[in-house]
């Protein structure tokens, strides 16, 4: 069994603290959100791609655990997601930000050098730019020593959880997890969609 063909929660925290390989960059992965499926499914989720059902490019979403699926926010910048689950219920996790532990001057020359070292990967867009992952690395496989965005899971402690940044549905959810004390960790911006605070799922 996939250490990752578990339940989105589950997997979001498993996946804090993992090391993700890209382009010439190490990143330590420390702020996650979890995400599930249509209404239909074990873990139905409003605020998923995947809820209205399979279609288009969330099919890998609906697809084995481990993989990668790609999305561009407001059009512009790629985020990467990591699919967990079993193979055929939608799910997976939204790598928020990671702390860059080797290449980071590859990192600064994607991001830019004015950047920071800990904004370097600090939230999904900037993360993703920073380790050279594009659209076109949808569907790879993560824990493959042939691919070019691999991760490689480990054990941490210290981890916080609370509401998803930005989704305005099932925005009371705290289904986004962080390791404490990071200065990598992005920062809460509820979604001005979204319902007073506790009055949504």
């Amino acid at each position: 069994m996939h250490p990752l063909d578990v339940d989105p929660v589950s997997a979001a925290r498993r996946l804090l603290g993992a090391s993700l390989w890209c382009r010439g960059v190490e990143a330590k992965i420390v702020e996650v959100e979890a995400y599930g499926g249509p209404a239909d499914g074990p873990w139905p989720d409003p605020a998923a791609h995947s809820f209205r059902g399979r279609g288009g490019r969330n099919t890998v979403m609906f697809d084995r655990a481990g993989l990668l699926y790609t999305y561009r926010s407001h059009g512009i910048h790629t985020c990467a997601n990591v699919v967990c689950g079993p193979d055929g219920d939608a799910a997976a996790v939204l790598l928020r930000a990671a702390m860059v532990v080797d290449g980071v001057e590859i990192a600064q020359q994607r991001r830019g050098m004015a950047v920071t070292t800990a904004a370097l990967a600090r939230g999904p867009g900037n993360l993703c730019s920073a380790l050279g992952i594009v659209m076109t690395d949808n569907g790879t496989d993560l824990f493959s020593d042939e691919s070019p965005v691999r991760l490689e899971l480990a054990t941490v402690a210290g981890s916080t959880a609370g509401p998803r940044v930005g989704v305005s549905k099932a925005a009371d959810r705290a289904w986004r997890f962080w390791l404490t004390g990071h200065p990598e960790v992005s920062a809460f911006r509820r979604s001005p969609r979204a319902p007073a605070m506790g009055l949504s799922d």
